[in-house]
């Protein structure tokens, strides 16, 4: 097929054929800078809040939790098993398979389009900011993403070749995706459009494969459905319900312009020309239907439906499977354009401006120094830094006689899974019922594991030393939480506090005991 597509030069030979071999050295010398890069900041980044608390998951495996399915946890465990208690130990299992997506990449745009269109995909997939810090953190977009591009490859080979092997490995890949997230959903979403609405795809349905496939994928759901039916469909409520207002907000209108910024903007063009390219081929039958389904698919209706879904927290990463075929798409497409070379010039400079500038930030983030300065500038990584600090004081506290033995609680899940971490598990914390435990979908989960705040009462009378974080409330609702505290916790007198970053990150910590007293009294100590 290689060979079909594009110019040829004066010899006669497909463009970009013959520089498959520099396409190749750039490929790998950037693969291993951008490892090397990978391993340092994931070395030293403090973990991100969900990052602790899928941390906290990983200590206690279930077939499912109230948030997530099981993998992002499972693969945790896996890194910490193997290495030991640490951040780096923690985020291996992603950063192996941050470096394992260019290469699939580079594999399925080698058999499709040919050695040097394979080459320049993956180094898109290295230069492009979303995929390119793909697997510094332990997040459950990692392994997602990889097993929707090995779903996509399994797909491509099976319809070409029809062989058992490729059937059974996209079963998997699909059934990985449900372990990960609940997201999968639009991985099946994409391949009904597929199968219903181009001529090839059609065909499938009379597949055998197709269907054996589908049967190994539920594997994948069935974790997932025995959870839910057991604890009153609170992961699926969620998801589905809880967490989306399904009303119009117009600010959700802006998405084009958040993907423009973490995709760059000239290559965020350049994918949704190659979108509509792949869409006008998709009659001309593979891989074009395929690659025209699976990429707009996903964008489109993440699009949609982020007009009506969750609008409070971090999406921009929810298109990314979306754009692994529209990655395939782009250096074919571009040979048979006049004006490839000026374009691939501009694109690789701008995605590694853009790669230059999330590295940059996530190392500044790394650094007290660093935080301090992006704080400055309006850009303050609130959720990497303070953890450590919080951490060192919770420990020295707990080292003084007068608490030794005292209860550990947290306000919120996101500082208890931090001190959870930095304790390395050695104690149980507890944590008040703090609205964004229920916002993040932890409060169920919480539940289960006894350590909310119905939990903690009924341990009867006991002290405790409660660590508090003010500034995980927006600023007009700090004062009321913390004067709540003393209704929660009797006898409350503080002990340290912490300001960091100009007071960006407060902690305070104080001494009580359990049950509380039911109503605040008028000098509370419990200050913002």
């Amino acid at each position: 097929m290689a060979a079909s597509i594009g110019n040829v030069n004066a010899r006669g030979v497909p463009w970009g054929l013959a520089d498959a071999a520099r396409w190749r050295a750039a490929f790998w010398i950037a693969w291993a800078v951008m490892l090397a890069v990978h391993v340092a900041l994931a070395a030293t980044l403090s973990p991100f809040g969900d990052e602790a608390w899928y941390w906290q998951e990983s200590r206690a495996l279930d077939w499912s939790y109230s948030d997530l399915p099981p993998a992002t946890a499972t693969l945790i465990r896996l890194g910490e098993a193997l290495l030991g208690h640490g951040v780096l130990p923690m985020r291996a299992p992603f950063l192996l398979l941050g470096a394992l997506l260019p290469l699939l990449l580079v594999r399925t745009g080698r058999r499709v389009f040919g050695a040097a269109q394979g080459w320049q995909t993956g180094l898109l997939a290295l230069a492009m900011p979303l995929t390119g810090t793909l697997g510094i953190l332990a997040l459950p977009d990692v392994p997602l993403t990889v097993c929707s591009v090995i779903a996509l490859d399994a797909l491509e080979r099976a319809m070409r070749e029809r062989r058992l092997g490729s059937w059974i490995i996209l079963g998997l890949a699909l059934a990985g995706a449900w372990l990960c997230h609940y997201r999968a959903a639009m991985l099946l979403c994409a391949g009904i459009v597929f199968l219903s609405a181009t001529a090839r795809g059609r065909q499938l349905w009379r597949e055998p494969g197709l269907w054996l496939a589908l049967a190994i994928s539920a594997i994948g759901l069935a974790p997932l459905i025995a959870f839910n039916v057991t604890h009153e469909w609170a992961a699926l409520r969620f998801q589905a319900i809880d967490r989306n207002p399904w009303s119009f907000h117009a600010d959700a209108l802006v998405q084009p312009l958040e993907q423009a910024l973490v995709c760059t903007p000239l290559f965020y063009l350049l994918l949704l020309w190659a979108a509509w390219q792949c869409v006008r081929r998709a009659r001309d039958g593979g891989p074009w239907d395929l690659l025209a389904v699976c990429g707009v698919v996903p964008i489109a209706a993440f699009l949609i439906l982020g007009c009506f879904a969750d609008d409070t927290r971090f999406r921009v990463h929810w298109p990314l499977p979306g754009y692994m075929p529209l990655l395939l798409a782009v250096p074919p497409l571009l040979a048979q354009t006049a004006w490839r070379r000026a374009v691939l010039v501009a694109i690789h400079s701008l995605l590694l401006a853009g790669q230059v500038v999330a590295s940059v930030y996530l190392g500044a983030a790394a650094t007290a120094r660093g935080a301090s300065a992006l704080a400055g500038i309006k850009a303050f990584p609130e959720h990497f830094v303070g953890w450590s600090e919080a951490g060192s004081r919770t420990r020295a506290l707990l080292a003084q006689a007068r608490v030794a033995d005292a209860v550990l609680v947290a306000d919120n899940f996101m500082l208890a899974a931090e001190l959870d971490f930095a304790l390395d598990g050695a104690r149980a914390v507890y944590v008040l019922d703090h609205p964004i435990n229920a916002k993040h979908g932890r409060a169920a989960q919480l539940r289960l594991w006894n350590r909310d705040e119905t939990a903690l009462a009924a341990l009867g009378h006991r002290s405790v030393l409660l660590a508090a974080e003010p500034t995980a409330r927006r600023e007009r609702e700090r004062a009321a939480w913390m004067q709540s505290l003393c209704r929660r916790v009797s006898g409350l007198q503080p002990v340290a506090a912490l300001d960091l970053f100009g007071a960006r990150k407060r902690y305070r910590w104080f001494v009580g005991s359990i049950p509380p007293n039911g109503a605040a009294s008028a000098d509370c100590p419990a200050a913002p």
